[in-house]
């Protein structure tokens, strides 16, 4: 069918208009506005305490901003809850993994995905539906490379084990919008580059916020970069351009590697 040119656009899958968020006398996101489309592969950087953590609570829904607004495929989400905001599309991965730890890797993943299978009813009671959940979470673990550690107990996994069940967790749900929260941190060469292909991989339709300390991995990964320092955007454009502009070198100058050294680096 033949697109119609007169047709209204469709709505970015993210929209953040003039967000702030206060804690008291401090000021951790300041005014902040985004737009993402389907697909995009944006990430967040900055220094330590640029409000990096913060924004992406906001989006999630685990904390609610002062002033701004912000829309989810056009609808209003921004006084909305964590539990419909992930129903809606929204899923995420944390900076420290979250997992069960007395459930197995698997059933971590059975548990996060549930909420959006259509026969989540009763599927713990009923074998052929809970099968059909197994099934679905063990095609996310191999993907992040758990499969082979799927019936132990997620309490026996090593911290990077644990990052790749907190993403394989965030897939369950077949999200709109995925937000990932320095993934690559603490994990080998051999899991970031898992890492690389998964979020590579991931269909054109998921929008990804990525927030991560390791350039490299940005430069990678993301199409285009907003720079936030003292919860203000400082820069926001295409990855190359973002990394490489003067102010942000100024932004991270205390830092051990500045992004467009670590640019180098990932391409030499």
């Amino acid at each position: 069918m033949t697109p119609d040119p007169n047709a209204a656009p469709a709505p970015p899958v993210l929209e953040l208009t003039g967000v702030t968020r206060r804690y008291g006398s401090l000021t951790a996101v300041d005014d902040v506005s985004l737009r993402l489309p389907a697909g995009a592969r944006h990430a967040v950087i900055g220094p330590n305490g640029a409000g990096k953590t913060t924004l992406l609570n906001l989006i999630a829904g685990t904390d609610r901003p002062d002033h701004g607004r912000i829309a989810l495929d056009g609808e209003d989400i921004t006084r909305t809850g964590t539990a419909r905001r992930s129903r809606l599309g929204v899923a995420r991965s944390f900076q420290q993994p979250s997992v069960i730890a007395d459930l197995t890797v698997l059933d971590n993943v059975v548990l996060a995905g549930w909420p959006h299978h259509p026969e989540r009813r009763g599927a713990w009671r009923r074998p052929s539906r809970y099968r059909r959940h197994t099934e679905s979470a063990g095609r996310h673990l191999e993907a992040v490379g758990l499969a082979d550690v799927a019936h132990r107990p997620a309490s026996t996994l090593s911290h990077g084990q644990r990052r790749m069940l907190d993403l394989a967790a965030a897939l369950a749900g077949e999200p709109r919008l995925l937000l990932l929260d320095e993934p690559a941190a603490g994990l080998t060469d051999g899991d970031i580059g898992r890492l690389l292909g998964i979020v590579g991989a991931l269909p054109e339709s998921v929008a990804v916020i990525l927030v991560e300390h390791h350039v490299e991995v940005v430069a990678q990964l993301a199409s285009t970069v907003t720079v936030l320092t003292a919860g203000r955007v400082l820069v926001t454009g295409p990855t190359q351009e973002a990394l490489a502009h003067p102010e942000v070198r100024d932004a991270y100058r205390d830092t051990a590697t500045t992004p467009s050294a670590a640019i180098a680096e990932a391409k030499g």
